[in-house]
């Protein structure tokens, strides 16, 4: 799966125009939520924090038009708590997110 860490630059201008500092502060936020709920993932030990933790960076992702990141957190959803292939790539792609 592919990821364009300049998706989410684009959504935010998108939707805010040219103002980069409220871009710098909504991308800031979006990283912060994605990475507090893929936290809650990795600490998740059962079904239902685990799930709940999925849908909610799923519908974070959807918020922004982040298709490749909604389709990782519907994978994350349908794989077992704690899964650590699914962790690895969600941390992954929220460092490369980090680093754009």
């Amino acid at each position: 799966m592919s990821y364009d860490p300049g998706a989410l630059d684009a959504a935010l201008a998108a939707a805010v125009g040219d103002d980069s500092a409220l871009i710098a502060d909504l991308r800031v936020a979006f990283l912060e939520s994605a990475a507090r709920q893929v936290d809650l993932l990795g600490r998740a030990r059962c079904d239902a924090n685990w799930h709940l933790a999925a849908w909610r960076l799923k519908g974070l992702a959807a918020s922004f038009g982040m298709t490749s990141l909604m389709a990782l957190a519907d994978e994350a959803a349908q794989s077992a708590p704690g899964d650590p292939r699914i962790l690895r790539q969600l941390q992954a792609t929220l460092a490369t997110l980090e680093q754009s």
